[in-house]
């Protein structure tokens, strides 16, 4: 049985009874909203008005000044909070940037980094040909590099407007998402510190689907790389390959050991480690991967790895 509160109510109480539910509206609003919650963004690429959701933190700082550039440190993985990290978390195929925020979280698990919850456009992939669902390009140069250049503006914009630690900037996603992460990192190499991918290969890492190392261009690069032991969409037979190709990349040791609950690690001999997350479900995203992932990307920093950011 339902009740409506305000019929319930004396007469005379009923306006106080609305306003204090208006108030609460208007406060829950604007904690969405709000720096330390998110916001929904626009910004124009290709003369196409591009959607996303950013989380700030709440001890945003604004982009540094020329002149101080060489005078501020570059990473604030030794206790400097004067400049910010970037996660960029993209949604799978027929998903949405708000629905991310809702399944990923990271804005609350790691409220000290600027999150970005990216929205995409109408895409075909393997369950909609027609492609009318939203996605991301699936290679260099497919749907005129659209979404590359969604990223190239989302880190203009962002680096121009707050403090940026450039050397932090990560990238996760699920299927369509994780393998725009995986393109990403082959597309702007030595741009990432660490990526998470979920539920996909990186395109071209595939035995047998192109000639010659799609890595080979890429500097070696921190990967955990979430897999389902039951997927039926993207075989866990296809994911591994990938795995393999960045543990060969990473200079990483031929055995691994536990990492957290459910995960293992494969050591690297330079820094950049990989590690395995394998659940028992299927095409699924598990929500204690949340927590792992925003560790593991605390333990990286391309300073790790690079003395100099690249040109």
């Amino acid at each position: 049985m339902r009740y409506d509160a305000a019929k319930l109510l004396p007469p005379c109480l009923v306006p106080i009874f609305m306003a204090l539910v208006v108030i609460d509206t208007a406060d829950a609003q604007r904690s969405l909203l709000s720096p330390g919650g998110v916001s929904p963004k626009t910004l124009r690429v290709q003369e196409v008005d591009r959607e996303y959701l950013l989380a700030l933190p709440k001890n945003l700082h604004p982009a540094r000044r020329t002149d101080q550039a060489d005078s501020l440190p570059p990473s604030n993985t030794n206790g400097d909070n004067s400049v910010h990290p970037i996660v960029f978390v993209w949604h799978g195929h027929g998903g949405g940037m708000r629905h991310s925020a809702r399944t990923f979280r990271i804005h609350e698990l790691w409220p000290e980094a600027i999150v970005v919850y990216p929205q995409g456009l109408p895409t075909p992939g393997m369950t909609d040909p027609a492609g009318k669902k939203s996605g991301w390009q699936k290679f260099d140069g497919d749907q005129d590099n659209r979404d590359l250049l969604f990223f190239d503006a989302l880190l203009a914009d962002l680096t121009q407007s707050y403090a940026v630690d450039r050397m932090r900037l990560f990238s996760m996603g699920h299927s369509n998402g994780a393998a725009f992460t995986y393109l990403l990192a082959m597309a702007r190499p030595g741009v990432l510190a660490a990526i998470a991918p979920s539920a996909a290969p990186a395109r071209g890492v595939r035995a047998g689907l192109f000639a010659g190392d799609p890595l080979a261009k890429i500097p070696p690069l921190p990967v955990m790389h979430i897999v389902g032991k039951d997927d039926k969409v993207v075989p866990r037979s296809w994911q591994i390959p990938t795995i393999d190709a960045f543990r060969k990349k990473n200079e990483c040791s031929s055995d691994s050991k536990p990492w957290e609950s459910g995960c293992v690690i494969y050591e690297s001999k330079v820094d950049a480690p990989v590690v395995v997350m394998e659940h028992s479900g299927g095409h699924t995203y598990p929500q204690e991967a949340n927590a792992k992932i925003v560790q593991f990307f605390k333990q990286h920093s391309r300073t790790d790895r690079v003395k100099q950011p690249p040109p």
